[in-house]
């Protein structure tokens, strides 16, 4: 039995306002787009909502993502906890900041995760390149 923490910081600049930066992290149509690869996907985008995500594991098992979020101050900032649980074993904790900053007409998206991954069943590489990815699946999100 392993616990390994981890933290780390991505940066991200879009050239579109942060209301609309925002508004991708808030619309649950949207937000199925970028930031769901596959799976029933649920947003209650409020403090003390929850988000959700039922997919499959890449063994095809079950796999679960479940947020809630404390902390939403419009355009400026998104804090949420979130659990994920592959095969029915808890595999990842994770605490996650978004800080959405005016930068001329666009927005630099500065997001931080602070980790707790449990006996091996995720790697904090895995989480780190999966996070870049759907930020630039956000990117392509605000270009349409």
């Amino acid at each position: 039995m392993t616990v390994l923490h981890n933290t780390f910081s991505l940066e991200r600049t879009y050239p579109v306002s942060p209301e609309r930066v925002f508004a991708a992290w808030a619309d649950p149509v949207a937000k199925q787009r970028w930031f769901v690869s596959a799976g029933a996907h649920e947003l209650d985008f409020r403090v003390g909502g929850r988000e959700t995500i039922e997919g499959r594991t890449p063994g095809g098992g079950p796999l679960h993502f479940a947020a809630t979020y404390h902390d939403i101050v419009p355009q400026r900032r998104i804090v949420f906890t979130g659990t994920l649980t592959g095969d029915g074993s808890l595999a990842t904790v994770s605490t996650t900041t978004v800080e959405l900053f005016q930068e001329g007409d666009g927005t630099r998206l500065v997001l931080t995760e602070q980790d707790t991954f449990l006996d091996g069943a995720e790697q904090p590489e895995w989480r780190e390149q999966g996070t870049s990815d759907w930020l630039a699946k956000l990117g392509k999100e605000l270009e349409s």
